[in-house]
């Protein structure tokens, strides 16, 4: 079953370092949806990782392999996750 919401104890809140999170271009991301703020890229890139290819203004260009095509997204910083 889908996660819809955040849980009640963090309903509302947001980490202001995780929305201000700079990241460099070439790092391995994975795409993990935070509730709190407006969603633009399509669900079924939930969970799914990538490569960061260059940046426009605040956003992050996330190169994604989605079936045998290489995509380029265009994602929010808030929600990627920095893999290591």
């Amino acid at each position: 079953m889908a996660r819809r919401a955040k849980e009640i104890r963090k309903k509302g809140k947001l980490n202001l370092s995780s929305y201000f999170r700079n990241i460099e271009d070439g790092t391995r991301v994975a795409v993990v949806d935070e509730r709190g703020v407006r969603i633009s890229f399509p669900t079924r890139l939930r969970g799914m990782s990538g490569k960061v290819k260059a940046s426009r203004g605040k956003f992050k260009e996330v190169e994604i392999k989605d079936g045998n095509k290489l995509k380029i997204f265009i994602i929010h910083p808030v929600h990627l996750r920095v893999l290591e």
